[in-house]
């Protein structure tokens, strides 16, 4: 894994400094940092000129966004109803399990981050778990570890 992350100011001057870039640049930041720090939503402000309460508002807005930090893999259960109906929160409680954490929380190692999801639009895959970029599909019970241990040989 590369720890080496772009300075705020990097990612700042491949954009304009116009406000109709306010979301391409949150975007950015919430991909190289895996969230966006209150230093960082300041500095968007400041190279934009625009009041920090409007930066604030489109990351609170956006469900993409956060400004929590996440961990380096971002666990997804999806719970639409497809999903639902073919037993996502069960697959929801193994992950937990497995992770020895609840949704919405992050490991102390800071690996892993799981969050329950609404429709993803792979419903005839259902259920569905997707790490950072990768969907596994028509996920059964006693799946979890393996998915969990696939995320992290994804990037090895």
């Amino acid at each position: 894994m590369n720890d080496k992350k772009r300075s705020i100011e990097e990612i700042l001057i491949t954009f304009p400094s116009a406000k109709r870039f306010s979301l391409a640049i949150l975007q950015e930041v919430q991909k190289e940092y895996k969230y966006i720090s209150p230093d960082n939503l300041k500095a968007i402000s400041n190279y934009l000129a625009i009041p920090i309460s409007d930066i604030f508002s489109m990351a609170t807005y956006y469900k993409s966004l956060s400004l929590e930090k996440k961990g380096e893999f971002i666990i997804k259960v999806c719970d639409g109803t497809a999903c639902h109906i073919r037993g996502s929160l069960s697959v929801l409680d193994e992950v937990k399990r497995a992770l020895n954490i609840n949704e919405g929380e992050t490991t102390p190692d800071g690996l892993f981050s799981l969050e329950i999801v609404n429709c993803v639009g792979a419903c005839a895959m259902a259920p569905v778990v997707i790490c950072n970029q990768d969907y596994f599909g028509n996920v059964k019970l006693g799946k979890a570890k393996e998915i969990i241990n696939s995320c992290v040989k994804a990037v090895d």
